[in-house]
Order: C-alpha cells, then structure tokens, then sequence
C-alpha cells in the first residue's frame, strides 16, 4: 500500500525561545498541503527529531492529525535506537491517530543484519499501524540490506520503505522481490527520478517544503509516461535540492521557508543558523 506519491519530510516549527511552536506548525501543514503533498512525515530527521522530546514528539503528532483531520497520510516518525522505546513511541503514535509510522534503522549501535530484522520485527509486532521502513546508512551507520527488508516485507504490516542509501541496485532488488503492494520512496531527493524509473512509488520529499507543486508535476510528468518533462524538472530543481544539503539538514530548508514567509524559526543545538554568505548563496538559488 502506499501513502501517496509525494511526502514531505515536515521541520519542525519552533518560536523564538526554541519551543515547539503549534499556531506555526498549523501554518506549516495548511501550506503543504496546498502546495502538492500528498502525505506528511512528522518527528523525523527533518523534523529534528534528535532534539525533540518523546514529549515533543507525541504532543505534534496529535496536533498534526488533528490539523490534517483525514485529509492526507499523517506518518509518525517513531524509531530510535532502542527498541523497547521505539515500541513505546510507536503505540502513542498509534493513539494519538497517526496512519503509519515510520521506523528508521538503528543509529549509533551498530546492529548485525538479524539485529535489524528483530529489531523492526518486534516494533512491528506491537502496533496495528502500517510501518515504513527508513534505510539511511549516511545518518545511522547501517544499512538494511535488500534481503532483510524483502524479509521484513513479509510480515503483514511492514508496507514500506523510505530508501535513503543511494545504492539504486539494493532498490531494484527489493521492488523486484516484494509484493505488489509494498512501496518504496526515495529518501533523497536527488534520486527520486532514477528510482521511479526502476519501480519506486515516489519521494518522501525536503525540497517539497519549497517546490512542492514542481515536485509533484515532477512525479505526474513520469507516471503519465512523459519521462522527458520529468527529467527536465528534475534538472531545474536539481540545484535547489543540493542546496537544502549544502547545510546540515534542516538547516537550509528552515531558511528557505523563512525566507519564503513561512515562518518555522530556528533550529535547535548542536545544528547552527546559517551565516549571511551561506543565506545569500541560497536566496539567489531559490529566487532562480
């Protein structure tokens, strides 16, 4: 099953003293969502999730799906590196009415492959919701191998993956091996276009935050069979999307949509505000 074609990975809005700010967050969805996502991603790495409290994090997936009220895909990022608190997270994900939750790899421990697939499992096997796998190895220091996500795709409500770790032939093998009904993502994206063209279902996306109705002409462009337009947009955007990472993440799109007039605030420490050069390099990107 999938969530939709084009997801935004949401920042997380905080006021001037660095506190989750809800009125802005409101904000932030209604704009989303006018703006092509189709399913929104809360409390992950975007959303700067290392900082928020599992206070924090359960206090904005209730106010998000009360937000969205059933208008799109509401996905709770609940996986960390501890599994029991990951199961914790999850269940008040599922409570507070998200639709899916998203589980990433183990960060910092360094798990085995067997490891990951208990790890995953056992998450799974603890909550009714349907879970999206996320294979970020640049962030978490493993990668979820294609056969152990092909394994993980076979327990009933593990549905998807968001594949972040830029090997195009891991994601091939995995769209080839699982089921019709499993979807996979982009987790970058820079390789969204080459993935739709092996099978992928679409992107959870960063740069949507700022060209989301581009994005999403993007990813219609392909599916309705016009493979030149999406490449031409993919092109166009490609420098805006280097530019949301020439800072650490979420760094450059939190500027951006300040920049923009939608108002997120700050990031948290250890992440830094960028410097006015760095700020000017990207307003000419975005304005281009």
């Amino acid at each position: 099953m999938g969530f939709g074609n084009l997801l935004t990975a949401m920042v997380t809005p905080f006021d001037a003293n660095n506190q989750v700010d809800f009125a802005k967050t409101t904000k932030l969805i209604e704009y989303l969502l006018a703006n092509g996502s189709e399913g929104l991603v809360v409390g992950g790495t975007t959303g700067e999730s290392p900082t928020l409290t599992t206070d924090e994090k359960i206090a904005l997936f209730k106010h998000t799906v009360k937000v969205v009220n059933n208008r799109v895909p509401v996905i709770a990022g609940s996986g960390s590196n501890s599994t029991q608190a990951s199961i914790t997270l999850t269940k008040a994900a599922e409570k507070s009415g998200a639709d899916g939750i998203m589980l990433v790899a183990p960060y910092y421990n360094k798990p085995n492959q067997e490891g990951l697939y208990r790890h995953f499992a056992a998450i799974a096997g603890e909550t009714a919701l349907p879970v999206m796998l996320y294979n970020i190895p640049g962030r978490s220091a493993v990668k979820i191998s294609a056969e152990i996500i092909i394994r993980l795709s076979q327990i009933d409500n593990i549905v998807s993956v968001k594949e972040a770790s830029g090997d195009l032939d891991l994601a091939a093998d995995v769209i080839e091996h699982t089921a019709d009904n499993f979807s996979v993502y982009s987790g970058e994206d820079s390789i969204t276009l080459p993935l739709l063209s092996l099978g992928a279902d679409g992107v959870v996306s960063v740069v949507s935050h700022i060209a989301g109705n581009d994005m999403s002409e993007m990813l219609k462009a392909y599916q309705s069979g016009d493979v030149a337009r999406a490449a031409s947009i993919h092109r166009k955007l490609l420098p805006v999307m280097k530019g949301m990472f020439a800072q650490p993440s979420p760094v450059p799109v939190k500027t951006a949509l300040n920049m923009n007039g939608i108002d997120v605030g700050d990031v948290r420490l250890p992440l830094l505000a960028m410097t006015d050069s760095e700020k000017e390099i990207l307003k000419n990107l975005i304005q281009r």
